[in-house]
């Protein structure tokens, strides 16, 4: 199962891949999780908007359709427009199979099975600004910041790029986005096996290194992300010494991926601690 990204983690991800973003109002809190959960996610569905001005749009939404309309916005030079997080309505109902498919990291079905799973619960969905007409282009600067914001996605879960699908291999209602989604994947992941992050990030040195009297520049960086991410419990500090203080942190941030009971009991674990992206020291 996994939980989605928090909004910080999402928008640390997109730029540590090379994402240029600009965000727009209180995208970190908008989205339609008040109708129903978002999670658990199982990966990245692409669109195109069939239309310009999209920003607005799909912040917004229409008279017919409340918005957000996905989490970004990807516009034709690239910049990558933050406008909602957490459940949008991009996706609508779509196909068990194709779900199973993206969940198990199998082949996708050559044709959706019936509209029964809600896409709008398990994807993060983007809108790639473009009339959809055919006779748009999208431009190499566009195509390229598609691909890094698929690749962050996936990076921060540890997802292939077979979790990477479009909208019209959702359902049959749908025909966007009109580009090669088996090409995108491949240049996903090429990026994904050839690429690392700009910014590096300190790999997990084990649970047994956070015992007392570790002192390290390492546990130093890692409550500064706590403290970022809302999880700092912290009086004095975060300092290089792990003491309670840290632990009762990493706590709070095991709490806030989902963990409970002995998974949360403030001792890093290799899957939050990825999570956490710890920038190198």
């Amino acid at each position: 199962m996994a939980t989605p990204l928090s909004a910080s983690a999402f928008r640390a991800a997109l730029r540590a891949e090379g994402v240029t973003v600009t965000e727009h109002g209180n995208w970190s809190t908008h989205n339609r999780n008040g109708i129903g959960a978002w999670g658990p996610v199982q990966g990245v569905m692409l669109h195109h908007t069939a239309g310009s001005s999209s920003v607005t749009v799909c912040r917004t939404g229409r008279s017919d359709l409340p918005g957000p309309l996905c989490v970004a916005v990807i516009a034709k030079d690239g910049t990558v427009h933050l406008v909602g997080y957490g459940r949008t309505n991009h996706a609508g109902r779509g196909s068990q199979a194709v779900y199973d498919a993206v969940r198990n990291g199998s082949a996708l079905p050559s044709k959706p099975g019936a509209d029964a799973v809600d896409g709008n619960a398990h994807f993060y969905g983007f809108e790639i600004e473009n009339l959809g007409n055919g006779r748009d282009p999208y431009p190499e600067a566009q195509l390229a910041a598609v691909e890094r914001v698929a690749a962050a996605v996936c990076r921060a879960h540890g997802w292939s790029a077979s979790r990477v699908i479009a909208h019209k291999e959702w359902t049959t209602r749908k025909i966007d986005p009109n580009f090669s989604m088996a090409a995108m994947r491949t240049r996903t992941a090429k990026r994904l096996g050839t690429t690392s992050p700009p910014i590096p990030y300190e790999p997990f040195p084990g649970a047994a290194y956070f015992t007392a009297g570790r002192r390290s520049a390492v546990v130093t960086a890692m409550g500064k992300r706590l403290v970022a991410e809302g999880c700092g419990r912290y009086e004095v500090g975060p300092g290089p010494s792990w003491t309670d203080a840290d632990r009762r942190s990493y706590a709070a941030w095991q709490h806030k991926l989902g963990y409970s009971g002995v998974d949360a009991d403030g001792i890093p674990g290799r899957t939050s601690w990825n999570r956490l992206r710890v920038p190198r020291t």
